[in-house]
């Protein structure tokens, strides 16, 4: 086997959460074009169709199941479609994120309560009943942030408290699956990338943090996507419990 050859996903199923739009679909894009077959999940059943037509493009097959992770009954109902429609289910994208910025002595417990569910509680149902029915040589990949290890001049508490709590999760799960199970768990940290949550960011704010980016600059999803794919492949087969950083330099300034 090459080089080349371990990144290869053929045969394969994956699931991705927050499938609907932004690094969600340039995910389930990549994992088909390394040759795997996707479950696609999120609430929005309407944009989950679009990345289902993008996933076929590429010559695999995809689902799409409505799904809101915060809610345990829909990630288990996820991953029961995707072993009755695809067979199997050897890699997870835990994707699915929300975010708010809101100033701490203001924001209210149903605020933050509701990003912890979704970007953080949501991750372990999903990661709970992949572990179910995973097999020996499957893969987790977390979607964190580096909000999850640095500050970024924002008021982000909820978001930063879930992203460094998934930092923590996916070592835990690592430790626990890893050696008995064969299921790999680690974490991407992604840096700046264009997706519906940095379009709210107010006017002027990603040029004034561009100066801590070693690169100088935004990236770009297909840099995200390469990292997730190895990752999820037999090129990251001895690596686990980690948390990799994808951000330009800029956790480095």
């Amino acid at each position: 086997m090459s080089i080349l050859d371990t990144f290869r996903l053929d045969g394969r199923v994956a699931i991705v959460t927050g499938a609907s739009s932004g690094l969600g679909v340039a995910f389930a894009r990549a994992l088909a074009e390394a040759g795997a077959d996707v479950s696609l999940g999120a609430r929005r059943a309407d944009r989950l169709a679009e990345t289902k037509v993008l996933v076929e493009a590429e010559g695999r097959t995809a689902i799409a199941v409505p799904t809101d992770v915060a809610d345990p009954e829909d990630c288990a109902n996820l991953v029961a479609q995707t072993v009755d429609q695809l067979g199997r289910v050897d890699i997870l994208v835990n994707n699915a994120g929300i975010g708010t910025a809101v100033p701490a002595t203001r924001e209210t417990p149903e605020e933050f309560r509701r990003v912890i569910d979704v970007n953080l509680n949501g991750c372990y149902w999903m990661a709970q009943a992949c572990g179910r029915v995973m097999r020996p040589g499957s893969s987790i990949v977390n979607i964190s942030s580096i909000l999850g290890l640095t500050t970024a001049g924002l008021p982000q508490a909820a978001y930063a408290a879930s992203k460094a709590g998934l930092i923590g999760l996916t070592r835990d799960l690592a430790q626990q699956w890893t050696g008995r199970k064969g299921i790999r768990v680690n974490a991407l940290a992604p840096g700046f990338f264009a997706s519906e949550m940095t379009d709210l960011l107010p006017d002027g704010y990603l040029e004034s943090q561009l100066r801590r980016i070693a690169v100088g600059r935004p990236g770009n999803a297909e840099e995200l996507a390469a990292a997730l794919v190895f990752l999820a492949a037999d090129a990251g087969a001895y690596v686990t419990g980690q948390t990799i950083a994808v951000d330009g330099g800029l956790t480095i300034a």
